[in-house]
């Protein structure tokens, strides 16, 4: 159910700092049309921390009706409270997503214990799939594979896959041997992509795929057929956009990129985040160019 380019889609907001409905709805036909797999609704990229709860599952909601079912919409739900994150696994599910992506605890930084404890706390109510997210750059925590192994062997039906943005390539074959082959494995960052399905992955929760969404879905099926000669050549094609949406703060770059790729998006952004700086944007002038893009 999960595998292939599932780019975490960027909010959009009017001028005013408003959600800007009509522009997203447009953005979730465009991404479908491209070729994308999936859709993670008010992710990291897409701002969640600066929506409020009524907000974010309003976002979660008209993601869920303009896709139609045509594809699977994931809708981020965590939170470094777990009352507070089952609350969110419940308004998922009313909104309509068909699984959530949940961060371990933040901030708190519990140890493996915490983190295996707030798992399974939340496996006792939840009404969706979970695919835990492991991000230790921006939640400094880390679910370890032992902890990893463990949550998913208590709860097979509930932690159907992981969002890996550890950054530590191993843990594709670790995840594999303690979880079996089938456990669904995506990658969290665009540039270790290649490696990730080499390893055994089945795709990626993608922020290139705001931008180039074809491109990614392509480069997914290059990888999910055997063709890594093909990969590869998507892969050389893509990496400097890889790059280039991280040369400031994201999504700063990614909305600047989008600016260029879709005529009239906005490129609003809530603060503490501010847009893209001269050199960021520069190198994504580059990266959209040397994909053929712009």
């Amino acid at each position: 159910m999960f595998s292939g380019s599932i780019p975490a889609l960027v909010t959009p907001f009017a001028a005013d700092g408003s959600f800007d409905e009509p522009a997203y709805r447009d953005f979730v036909e465009w991404q479908i049309a491209e070729g994308s797999s999936g859709l993670v609704a008010c992710g990291t990229t897409g701002e969640a921390a600066t929506l409020s709860y009524d907000e974010h599952f309003h976002v979660v909601r008209v993601c869920v009706d303009q896709a139609k079912g045509r594809v699977p919409v994931i809708a981020g739900a965590g939170s470094n409270d777990t009352r507070v994150a089952s609350a969110n696994l419940r308004a998922a599910k009313e909104a309509g997503a068909d699984a959530a992506l949940m961060v371990p605890p933040y901030y708190n930084r519990p140890g493996q214990e915490g983190i295996f404890r707030h798992f399974e706390a939340l496996a006792t109510s939840t009404p969706l799939p979970i695919i835990l997210y492991n991000v230790p750059a921006r939640t400094v925590t880390d679910i370890q594979p032992a902890t990893l192994a463990r949550i998913v062997a208590a709860f097979p039906d509930v932690f159907v896959g992981v969002k890996d943005a550890s950054g530590v390539l191993a843990r594709v074959s670790q995840h594999r041997a303690s979880c079996g082959p089938d456990f669904c494995q995506l990658s969290g960052n665009d540039d270790l992509a290649l490696a990730f399905n080499v390893m055994g992955g089945t795709g990626c929760i993608s922020v290139s795929a705001n931008v180039a969404p074809k491109l990614c879905a392509e480069f997914q099926a290059a990888c999910q057929s055997g063709d890594f000669v093909k990969a590869l050549a998507y892969q050389d094609k893509l990496y400097p956009l890889h790059e280039a949406l991280f040369t400031d703060a994201s999504p700063g770059p990614v909305k600047y990129a989008m600016t260029k790729v879709r005529a009239g998006f906005p490129e609003t952004l809530r603060l503490p985040m501010t847009p893209a700086g001269e050199a960021s944007r520069a190198a994504v002038d580059a990266a959209l160019a040397h994909a053929g893009l712009a």
